[in-house]
């Protein structure tokens, strides 16, 4: 059985208790460095999760006898690892798919956006959710809605986002978390105006929401 399991925002207080009991039970335990370090008392085996996704694939397919867990951030299926796995073993034939179909279990986990919504006390009713991890949006259209949240990389942040909203001539608010729910969270609402001020500072792990100023 091949577990995805998200282990939430950061903290471990966010994890949940079907997660947990997941990870109790696995014989290997498959995730990025940091999220590794999140359970030192596992006893099982360990693997360490690298750039090589068709490898992982692979060696997934040839070891789905086993209990492993693999780890995400956030939830498996909020631009994460799960549609990575899911669709890979979708792409199989009709007799093997609903084989590993039974196989395959996703435990969802709480998203970097719902807990920052939460923690400003905003409705995700209406919001476009979306995320810069190793793609360029289409901020023409992403900007003609009036509520977003987007989960940002090294390349495309708030400083960016914020470039992407004055050029088009908007006046927007943004609320920026930082290191959401681990102990230098930093959660700030600035207009566009000001995260142009701040380009020369380096935002930490973050998620961003977009308001209509």
């Amino acid at each position: 059985m091949i577990t995805v399991v998200g282990i939430g925002p950061g903290a471990a207080a966010n994890q949940t208790l079907a997660a947990l009991d997941a990870i109790r039970q696995a014989e290997m335990l498959v995730g990025g460095k940091r999220h590794l370090a999140g359970f030192p008392h596992f006893s099982g085996e360990t693997r360490c999760l690298n750039a090589d996704m068709d490898g992982l694939m692979q060696w997934l397919e040839q070891n789905q006898h086993r209990q492993i867990v693999v780890l995400a951030s956030g939830d498996p299926l909020f631009y994460g690892i799960g549609k990575r796995i899911t669709e890979h073993f979708s792409g199989q034939s009709a007799g093997r798919q609903n084989s590993y179909r039974q196989n395959i279990r996703i435990i969802s986990g709480i998203s970097s956006i719902q807990y920052l919504c939460a923690r400003i006390l905003l409705d995700m009713n209406d919001i476009y959710l979306t995320s810069s991890h190793g793609r360029k949006p289409d901020f023409d259209w992403l900007l003609q809605h009036e509520k977003i949240a987007m989960v940002t990389d090294d390349v495309i942040g708030p400083y960016q986002i914020a470039q992407e909203i004055l050029a088009r001539g908007q006046q927007r608010r943004m609320v920026i978390g930082e290191n959401l729910s681990q102990e230098h969270e930093q959660i700030i609402c600035l207009n566009a105006e000001q995260v142009i001020q701040r380009g020369d500072i380096d935002y930490g792990l973050n998620v961003v929401v977009i308001l209509n100023a």
